[in-house]
């Protein structure tokens, strides 16, 4: 047994580098008197953008926990402070013996802290910039140090059962696993993983919730080929959350946190500063509604290639705005100044579990159908597994927000914040409509367009929907226009 100096290390909470002033701990992994080694996760937290694990940048043993779990935390305060052997103390910090199993014979280097769920990244790290043109230049992810010593490599064909957890060790799951695993209540001790060097994956926490008998529904982002009277719950759901407990009067009181904190202010904003102006227009799509189902036949976009109606949706908007490029644009109040983007980011709005995010993709408008359709299921992918980082929801120029998923003919969507104009999808039903001079069933969906009256008046703004609705009602001016 042997002792040493010791000094006390504070760990803070991690800035992202996208705007994030806060964070509320959802769950700690390790308590007071807990040995904890460099690159070991600690606690989860979820942020406005992200629920990401956090890796501790030294090694020692934990001396306090600055706050419990459910709390929120501004961003660059300590949150656990840890007595870290071999370095000399601080002025300010009082010497702690260290129990022997915590005893190291070298300080640790200095290492930075980041908000992510698998390690500190080493060497310098790096950040996606924002171009001129209002795109995210992504950069080579940094490698990540592992939150324990790894495995021997093994054959994916070799993974066997897990065996009972040990006290105190933590299976080996992602962070949106680990969400998942919570959403559906299910205990990561008890999940046989089948992933490399016995990683949990999704399939295996599904496989666990079915055995219980409660399947997950997870956030699907395609609208339905035809609405039906009543949804299949195919769209974006809420998995499962945990709900608050009544109280003695039957009212439940839900914390305004994470996403849905974020979402609460953006809109308030937006609907208080931009002067919002909604327009409406049917449409009948019984042609765009045959291609798309000509496309999903013939797989000319390309094999595994996702088609649905949003898609179209999406390229007939793309074309609007290539022939009205002033509704791509943002109101600088600083500058007093209306900014025309280059590049259309187009942002999707999609419900997950965590809450309504709005992710975009990048120079929207430079992508050809097929490009479109495979960054639409990229998109919507990433969402499913929780794994859409703040650079993909910023930047955003114009959005599409699908209510159709949900069986609803329309709304009034309000404002991404920033941007100038939101186009609603509603659902497509069978209606009597004249055509031809008859009156005969054609598909039939109504969108909508908000758009800020401060930079897009009347004109343009009906010439913008229009546009969108003469496109999806003949697609062949996809090819004539675009």
């Amino acid at each position: 047994m042997t002792t040493g100096v010791h000094s006390l290390r504070e760990f803070k909470m991690p800035d992202v580098g996208e705007g994030l002033t806060e964070a509320e701990i959802l769950t700690w992994y390790v308590k007071p008197g807990d040995a904890v080694t460099d690159g070991q996760v600690v606690c989860e937290v979820e942020t406005a953008k992200a629920a990401v694990e956090l890796p501790i940048p030294f090694t020692g043993v934990v001396e306090a926990l600055h706050f419990p779990a459910g709390a929120t935390v501004d961003v660059g305060t300590p949150i656990i402070a840890v007595a870290v052997a071999g370095a000399a103390p601080a002025a300010a910090a009082p010497v702690v013996p260290a129990p022997a199993t915590a005893a190291e014979a070298e300080s640790e280097p200095e290492r930075r802290e980041v908000l992510v769920g698998y390690g500190p990244r080493t060497g310098s790290a790096q950040r996606r910039t924002r171009r001129s043109n209002g795109t995210a230049a992504p950069t080579a992810p940094a490698p990540a140090a592992p939150a324990a010593p790894a495995p021997e490599p093994v054959a994916a064909a070799s993974v066997a059962p897990a065996a009972p957890v040990v006290e105190g060790e933590r299976p080996l799951a992602k962070p949106p696993v680990r969400k998942l695993a919570k959403d559906l209540g299910i205990d990561l001790r008890a999940v046989v993983p089948t992933g490399p060097n016995g990683v949990i994956t999704r399939e295996d926490v599904h496989a666990a919730a079915d055995t219980a008998a409660g399947k997950a529904v997870e956030p699907v982002a395609d609208p339905p080929v035809q609405a039906a009277p009543a949804v299949q719950p195919t769209g974006p759901a809420v998995a499962a959350p945990v709900r608050p407990v009544p109280d003695a009067s039957g009212d439940v009181r839900v914390p305004v946190k994470g996403v849905r904190k974020a979402t609460a202010q953006a809109m308030v904003a937006s609907a208080f500063t931009a002067p919002h102006v909604t327009e409406f227009v049917q449409v009948d799509v019984t042609r765009t509604m045959k291609l798309v189902r000509r496309l999903k036949e013939s797989g000319e976009l390309g094999a595994g290639v996702r088609v649905s109606p949003l898609l179209l949706v999406a390229k007939a908007l793309l074309t609007a705005v290539k022939r009205y490029p002033e509704v791509n644009a943002s109101w600088d109040e600083a500058a007093q100044e209306i900014v025309v983007w280059g590049a259309v980011n187009l942002g999707i709005a999609a419900a997950t579990p965590r809450g309504l995010i709005v992710p975009n993709i990048k120079d929207a408008g430079s992508r050809t159908l097929s490009q479109l359709a495979v960054a639409l299921g990229e998109l919507v992918d990433t969402a499913r597994q929780g794994k859409t980082s703040p650079a993909d929801m910023a930047g955003g120029t114009i959005t599409i927000t699908n209510v159709g998923v949900f069986g609803v003919d329309t709304g009034t969507p309000i404002l991404n914040p920033g941007e100038a104009a939101i186009l609603a999808f509603g659902a497509v039903r069978e209606l009597p409509w004249v055509h031809k001079g008859k009156v005969v069933p054609r598909q039939v969906t109504t969108l909508a367009l908000s758009f800020d009256h401060r930079l897009v008046d009347g004109e343009l703004g009906s010439r913008v929907l229009a546009d969108v609705a003469a496109v999806l009602e003949h697609p062949k001016r996809l090819i004539t226009w675009g």
